[in-house]
């Protein structure tokens, strides 16, 4: 029961990252090379989780995914998927709470690289996708992994919108950082150590690993 939550956090966590990786290279490649000011309002919304606090995103996400709510009904009359308090739906999410995390980075990469690159690969006949994948993507590398490790991170750690959409529980929605919350109100303070503590090395290896990209990154610059 103790490994539970963290294995299915580290699955939620996987999931996540994979699919903001997917969702948030084009957009970024959209926010860095189009010039149009309403992208701004766009680019605003997507950031607005990161400065909002979890529990008012988890509970508008919770009104949202509600069987009571249209959209919610509608995925449940049609496909049978309920989103409110089931592991679909802190998938769902978390991917909103974590989109800027990886979605900043990512920016922040391409922004760093020569715009000559994106026009020397249309000159040689490249397509949009097969220039951002094959060469935008390769040489913002260290971009792309601090993203995976920061939105990794994040989720792992993510509370207050699990909680509020997927609420507790057992092998579908009790993530450990909602475990560890259950154990300190239960006074439980053994098991509270033990899931602190995994939280802790995790979140260390993932800073390490931040520290030890930017360092590489600094070397070869120099």
């Amino acid at each position: 029961m103790i490994w539970q939550p963290l294995l299915l956090s580290l699955k939620l966590g996987v999931i996540v990252t994979a699919v903001m990786l997917v969702i948030t290279l084009p957009l970024a490649a959209l926010f860095t090379r189009v010039r149009r000011r309403w992208l701004a309002l766009v680019e605003s919304f997507a950031t607005l989780p990161m400065v909002l606090p979890p529990t008012v995103v988890g509970f508008y996400l919770l009104i949202a995914f509600a069987p009571t709510s249209p959209w919610g009904a509608w995925l449940e009359r049609t496909i049978g998927l309920r989103l409110a308090f089931s592991f679909p739906g802190i998938v769902l999410a978390s991917c909103i709470a974590s989109l800027p995390f990886m979605l900043q980075s990512l920016k922040s990469g391409m922004q760093g690289l020569d715009s000559r690159l994106w026009e020397a690969s249309y000159s040689l006949g490249k397509g949009r996708v097969e220039t951002l994948l094959r060469v935008i993507l390769p040489n913002m590398r260290p971009a792309l992994f601090s993203g995976m490790i920061l939105t990794f991170a994040h989720t792992l750690g993510e509370f207050g919108v699990v909680l509020m959409v997927g609420g507790s529980i057992p092998g579908q929605t009790k993530t450990i950082s909602v475990a560890l919350f259950e154990r300190v109100e239960a006074l439980d303070f053994a098991v509270a150590h033990r899931y602190a503590l995994v939280m802790v090395v995790i979140s260390y290896t993932a800073v390490l690993a931040l520290n030890l990209l930017q360092r590489v990154q600094l070397e070869r610059r120099s």
